[in-house]
């Protein structure tokens, strides 16, 4: 095993460095989850900024939750290495862009103390859907929500995303310092309204003062994000390793293609992410967004609960069987037809490009991975089109495969009683309502159509689509051969 990355010196050839002087950089963003999907996105697109424009837009980490992908940054200066992969081989991107790791349980006040920095202008997150504490049927904040409830009982020692935004926030007031940005990059419909919405109602129930400010003084940005990021394996260590000469444990992979539209909207400047390719700086987001839900992380669902219960490890294996990748084309062009124009964007072409990317076989995203936490998924990528799909008089077939999939996919086991871990917040709830229940497509179909909060009345009160839904689900349980729809 080589020597750990730690510094840009010696490195072999093969691997690109930043091109800006690391040294000169200061903080100037912080940035909560320091996962995967960051590391191959928002940190990318701030060091090609960097290069571009310069400016003090280092980046800060923190960890909320586990400590593994901070420590390895700090144990390695904050670099690391994006492995960025296709069919004609792998390149090596040395991102130099994060300055310093922290993790939050350790060292809470350490936190608190950098999101009152003035020096901090952006807070951004990438903490998944479930981090927030919002309650999906309403899309406010989920009262019931563990971090929610520990932080409005101690709102300065907070432990959970809004409550730390809030607290930096309110600190900052007292203190007379400008506001930072709250800026998030999670897949959310309307991320950025979603947060504004959950932190106005956080600091209605404790500070009407602090409320006011927040909502007279700080934006929230909505941003669309895309770029297809499996899990790190001993493959990506292994490639870093070949393609730097050092070993990287905070190495990741991703493809070639990369997609930002960010919102505008910022309380004291950014980078400048425009000048990077795939950075599209807007007014309003929600186009594109919806564009992304519904075409691709709808098919990427679709494909992800067919794959799994069939026996595909990897979206790239789903795509190798015509008739799953001519149904995921398919419903991206059902998806399609629910949108209005998106400019700029022809919406063919887009299906192709999606097409080709799950196709991509040096990408190894798995079906499990996509699969997990559907419920938190379902609202915005399938059902809120299926709903208007329905009520322009299409039948929505394809949404239904989709729901019928995920039905199946939350039974839990394989078609030779090999159980899974059904990986989603309301587990246990599901496993409760269909526990007692016959394994039949009507039976199982009714048992999670009354999942509380998940499914609309226009849905669940539309006959022929609950039928087709339980139709096609009888289907999946009686054959796992994924019979053609």
């Amino acid at each position: 095993m080589s020597e750990r990355l730690q510094t840009l010196s010696g490195l072999a050839p093969t691997a690109k460095l930043p091109a800006y002087d690391r040294s000169r950089l200061k903080s100037g963003i912080l940035h909560l989850g320091p996962g995967a999907f960051f590391r191959a996105h928002f940190a990318p697109f701030t060091d090609g900024a960097l290069a571009a424009d310069g400016g003090d837009w280092g980046i800060e980490v923190a960890s909320l939750r586990t400590a593994d992908v901070a420590d390895n940054l700090s144990a390695q200066n904050g670099l690391y290495t994006t492995l960025i992969r296709d069919t004609s081989g792998t390149t090596a991107e040395v991102i130099g862009s994060i300055l310093k790791a922290h993790v939050a349980p350790r060292d809470p006040a350490g936190l608190l103390a950098r999101l009152e920095d003035p020096d901090i202008r952006i807070v951004s997150m990438t903490v998944t859907e479930k981090a927030y504490g919002f309650d999906p049927a309403t899309g406010g904040l989920d009262l019931k929500h563990p971090d929610i409830v520990a932080d409005l009982a101690n709102r300065h020692a907070p432990r959970g995303v809004i409550g730390y935004l809030v607290e930096g926030l309110a600190r900052r007031r007292q203190k007379g310092i400008a506001p930072f940005t709250p800026l998030s990059c999670d897949n959310l419909p309307s991320n950025g309204a979603v947060l504004k919405r959950l932190v106005l109602e956080f600091t209605s129930r404790i500070d009407a003062d602090l409320h006011r400010w927040i909502e007279a003084n700080v934006p929230f940005p909505s941003t669309m994000v895309d770029r297809i990021t499996p899990a790190s394996t001993d493959a990506t260590y292994a490639d870093a390793e070949r393609l730097t000469g050092r070993t990287d444990m905070a190495a990741i992979e991703t493809e070639p293609f990369t997609q930002w539209v960010i919102e505008d909207h910022f309380a004291n400047g950014r980078p400048a992410w425009e000048k990077v390719r795939g950075a599209l700086m807007v007014e309003d987001v929600s186009a594109y967004e919806k564009m992304k839900l519904r075409m691709l992380n709808g098919a990427h669902s679709l494909l992800a609960y067919l794959g799994y219960i069939g026996g595909y490890e990897f979206i790239r294996d789903v795509m190798d069987d015509a008739a799953l990748a001519a149904l995921a084309y398919r419903h991206m062009h059902a998806a399609a037809r629910t949108l209005d124009p998106v400019p700029g964007i022809d919406l063919d072409d887009y299906a192709n490009e999606l097409i080709a990317r799950f196709a991509n076989k040096a990408i190894a995203h798995r079906t499990y991975q996509i699969a997990m936490d559907g419920t938190q998924k379902l609202p915005q990528r399938l059902l809120e089109p299926a709903c208007e799909a329905l009520a322009h008089g299409d039948r929505a077939e394809t949404f239904a495969i989709a729901v019928a999939a995920w039905m199946r996919y939350a039974l839990g086991e394989h078609g030779n009683g090999e159980r899974y871990e059904l990986r989603d917040p309301r587990a246990a709830e599901i496993a409760a309502l269909i526990a007692d229940v016959p394994r039949t497509g009507p039976a199982i179909s009714a048992a999670l159509f009354a999942l509380p909060g998940l499914f609309p009345s226009a849905l669940t009160g539309h006959r022929a689509w609950t039928q087709d839904v339980s139709d096609k689900l009888e289907i999946l349980i009686q054959d796992d051969r994924l019979p053609l729809f």
